[in-house]
């Protein structure tokens, strides 16, 4: 039985994301889900930033310039990272 805690409903999406941060400089990964509270990032065995770390990402291939956000790393699991995005409210 898996008691799921998540406050909000993942959504399937394979988009690829710039994540930007000193450690990596800038780095192109593929999103697994997104939901109102963040999105994981399929990162494999590359470097990434350490949990609470605060990157920069941009969405890439949209028909548009995505807007630039920061964002928490906040959970790592066996092939990415979860992200939460910042809150503009603190």
């Amino acid at each position: 039985m898996s008691i799921d805690k998540r406050d909000h409903a993942r959504t399937l999406l394979n988009a690829q994301i710039k994540v930007t941060h000193d450690l990596l400089e800038e780095g192109l990964f593929y999103v697994r889900d997104i939901s109102d509270g963040g999105v994981f990032v399929i990162v494999g065995e590359a470097k990434f930033p350490t949990l609470g770390s605060v990157v920069t990402v941009q969405m890439q291939g949209l028909p548009f310039e995505a807007p630039i956000l920061d964002m928490v790393v906040v959970r790592k699991g066996a092939d990415g990272f979860g992200l939460k995005f910042v809150s503009d409210d603190g």
